[in-house]
C-alpha cells in the first residue's frame, strides 16, 4: 500500500512540475494554451508611453486569448463532416508553399536592372496609354518679403536666363519663404494651385508666362515654362515610375511562365507528369 501512495506521489509531482514549467514566463493562460513573451513578436509604435506600451501589451494578449476561445468553441461546435475545412486547409497550405517558392526564385532569377533604354522602349511602345487626367506645369517661383531693400534686383535676376544670375538667387534662397528653381520637372497643376494659391484668380496659364504678384504676405514671382493639358500624352519623366513597375511586372510574369512551362517539359521527360 505504501508503494501505491509513493507511486501516485511522484505521478502528481511529476504533473505539478510540467504544470510549473508551462506557467514559468508565461504571460497569459487560455485553458491549456500558453501564451510567452517571445510569441507576441510585438512591434512597438514609435514614441509611445511606459503607459501606452502597457496598453498595447494587453491589448495584444486579449486578441489573443479571445482567438483561442473562439477557436476553442469552433472545434466544440463546428464538425467538419464533410471534409470542407481540411481540404481548405490543405488547399492554403499548397498555395503558401508555391508563393514561397515563387518569391524565392523571383529574389534569385529576376532581373531587376532597368536601363533608360529599356523605359524608352516601353515608353515609345504604350505611350498612347499613359494620357494625363490632370494638367501639368513647368515652372519656377520665388516667395519673398516685400520690405526687401532690393526687390527690383530680384525682379530683374528672377527674369534672366543667365546661369550665373540663377546661382545668385540660389545663393540667396534663405531669404525667401519659398521657392523652386527647376523648371525642368513636371508638377501636377492642382498642386501647385494648393501651394501658390493666388494662382486660382489668375485664370488659365499660357506656356512662358511671367506673373508678378503683391499681397501684405509678400511678393511672388512666377515664370511658367510649359504646358500640358488634360487628355494630352504624359511626358516619359513624370510617368517614369509606373513605366519602372510595368517593366518589372512584365519581367515577373514571363520569369514565371518560363520557370512553369520548363517544370512542365521537365516532368514529361522524366516520366513524372502523364495525362490520361
Amino acid at each position: 500500500m505504501k508503494n501505491i501512495f509513493a507511486y501516485l506521489l511522484v505521478i502528481i509531482t511529476l504533473f505539478s512540475c510540467e504544470e510549473d514549467k508551462q506557467e514559468v514566463g508565461a504571460v497569459a493562460r487560455v485553458n491549456d494554451k500558453y501564451l510567452y513573451p517571445e510569441d507576441m513578436n510585438l512591434s512597438f509604435p514609435e514614441g509611445l508611453s511606459k503607459e501606452d506600451s502597457l496598453l498595447y501589451r494587453n491589448n495584444y494578449i486579449k486578441i489573443w486569448a479571445t482567438k483561442e476561445l473562439l477557436l476553442e468553441k469552433a472545434r466544440i461546435n463546428i464538425e467538419d463532416t464533410d471534409g470542407e475545412i481540411a481540404a481548405l486547409v490543405k488547399n492554403y497550405e499548397k498555395e503558401l508553399l508555391i508563393d514561397r517558392y515563387k518569391k524565392a526564385v523571383l529574389q534569385q532569377e529576376l532581373d531587376t536592372v532597368i536601363t533608360e533604354q529599356d523605359m524608352d522602349d516601353y515608353y515609345e511602345a504604350n505611350k498612347n496609354v499613359y494620357k494625363l487626367n490632370e494638367d501639368l506645369i513647368q515652372l519656377k517661383y520665388i516667395h519673398f518679403s516685400n520690405e526687401l531693400s532690393d526687390k527690383k534686383d530680384l525682379i530683374k535676376l528672377f527674369k534672366s536666363d543667365k546661369a550665373e544670375d540663377q546661382e545668385v538667387l540660389i545663393g540667396r534662397e534663405l531669404e525667401f519663404f519659398s521657392y523652386s528653381f527647376n523648371d525642368s520637372i513636371w508638377l501636377s497643376s492642382i498642386e501647385v494651385e494648393k501651394k501658390l494659391t493666388f494662382l486660382r484668380e489668375e485664370g488659365e496659364l499660357k506656356k512662358n508666362q511671367y506673373i508678378q504678384k503683391e499681397d501684405s504676405l509678400g511678393v511672388y514671382l512666377l515664370a511658367v515654362r510649359d504646358i500640358l493639358q488634360r487628355n494630352q500624352v504624359a511626358p516619359k519623366s513624370y510617368v517614369i515610375p509606373t513605366i519602372k513597375q510595368m517593366i518589372l511586372h512584365k519581367r515577373k510574369l514571363e520569369l514565371m511562365n518560363n520557370i512553369e512551362k520548363t517544370i512542365m517539359i521537365d516532368a514529361i521527360k522524366k516520366k513524372q507528369f502523364e495525362q490520361y
